[in-house]
């Protein structure tokens, strides 16, 4: 491999010449600008704003603008005379445990090659010595023009550099977390933990780049002239999760289902089960919940339909009660005409005849005033005018019955 800088790292007193190789490459396809109506590449030529004159690459170097807009030239010797440590030199500060290093400061990564016999030896002093530790080298070095931090760490037989980013270029994750407030309950905790159980052991290098595959199968259909346009097949995307628990379970059975592992039917009992209950369901279900009292239901329907019939109730009572006063008087009547009919007797025959008359047409008439009373109970006006007849009878009587008396003696 192409070496793209080459320098010594400095361990304490120690100096281990090496070759900066890149340990990474990117596979992303690139593409060129054309022209849409005639298919010509369009390209970006770099003009000299002086004489207008396109400059080739090699007469292109680097310079510094001032504020007022003018331009300091700066060459390769001069970055190289700088005096500084990590010109040339990765320069070990110390030895840390490999978990304090944030991967967000992980930038590029480097294998570090032996360059030449002599640095065969310290080479695997250093590569033995972190290996031992179980730690990682933090380290400074120049590279294109700026200083850089490191991170030397063994792989396999070589030791990889990994450029890091410095502590102030890592920005605070301001306003990215949710504001809300949200708990998440063990439930949902034991099926997360059973789907990253089911995800998480993948071989590495079974992971490829789909879409740079799915590119260059279309260059090719392209350039050979067999290319047949088709409609992407894309899985329809989840909409808004209502239902956390039931979202977690399908994932669970997805990815189970994916390795060949075997899933709970829908008859087997589930690992986790839980049916969230909604704001405002056990308000709905206790307002149109009918209480039992007494074994029974009461509806709002039944307690009308009581309220309606207690006023007839009552009314039935008050004209039985009615009817009952109405045979009384009757009652009554009866017994003053039968004391009538017994002194007419006493008086005489003649006013006998007159007074079983009397008494009879008195009784008559206290009889149909109870039998109506009895068939219009509801009729109070009825009840009064029978016993006022009976009462008007029996006085006629006594008064024609007492002077016959009188006359007799």
């Amino acid at each position: 491999m192409r070496s793209i800088w080459n320098g010594a790292i400095s361990f304490g007193l120690v100096s281990i010449p090496i070759k900066l190789v890149n340990a990474t490459e990117s596979h992303s396809i690139s593409f060129r600008q054309i022209h849409v109506t005639d298919g010509g590449r369009v390209r970006y030529r770099k003009v000299c704003e002086l004489d207008g004159e396109e400059v080739p690459g090699a007469e292109i170097g680097k310079g510094y603008e001032e504020a007022d807009g003018s331009i300091i030239p700066i060459t390769d010797e001069d970055l190289a005379r700088l005096p500084i440590a990590t010109a040339k030199t990765i320069e070990i500060v110390s030895f840390v445990p490999a978990d304090e290093i944030d991967p967000l400061q992980m930038d590029a990564a480097y294998y570090l090659a032996a360059n030449g016999a002599t640095a065969a030896k310290p080479y695997t002093l250093l590569r033995e010595a972190l290996k031992r530790s179980r730690k990682v080298a933090i380290a400074k070095f120049a590279l294109r023009g700026r200083e850089r931090l490191g991170m030397l760490r063994v792989v396999g037989d070589v030791i990889a550099m990994h450029g890091l980013l410095w502590p102030d270029e890592i920005r605070e994750p301001e306003g990215v977390a949710p504001e809300a407030t949200v708990s998440v309950r063990d439930a949902e905790l034991d099926l997360a933990d059973a789907l990253m159980a089911t995800l998480g052991e993948v071989e590495m290098a079974s992971l490829h780049d789909d879409y740079r595959e799915a590119v260059e199968s279309m260059i090719e259909a392209k350039s050979s002239g067999a290319f047949e346009p088709a409609e992407a097949v894309v899985e329809p995307a989840g909409g808004k999760v209502i239902d956390l628990m039931a979202a977690l379970e399908s994932s669970v059975r997805a990815a189970r289902a994916s390795r060949g592992e075997p899933t709970p039917d829908d008859g087997e009992e589930r690992e986790a089960e839980v049916t969230p209950i909604r704001r405002g369901a056990r308000k709905t279900a206790s307002a149109s919940t009918p209480k039992a009292v007494g074994g029974k239901k009461t509806t709002a329907s039944g307690a009308r339909a009581t309220a309606a019939g207690a006023p007839k109730k009552s009314t039935s009572r008050s004209a039985a009660s009615k009817a009952t006063a109405s045979k009384t008087t009757a009652t009554k009547a009866a017994t003053k005409t039968t004391a009538t009919k017994s002194a007419g007797t006493r008086a005489g025959s003649a006013g006998a005849g007159t007074s079983k008359a009397t008494a009879a047409k008195a009784s008559a008439g206290g009889s149909s005033g109870a039998k109506s009373a009895a068939a219009g109970a509801t009729s109070k006006a009825t009840s009064k005018s029978t016993s006022a007849s009976a009462r008007k009878t029996s006085a006629a009587a006594a008064k024609k019955a007492a002077p016959r008396k009188r006359s007799s003696a």
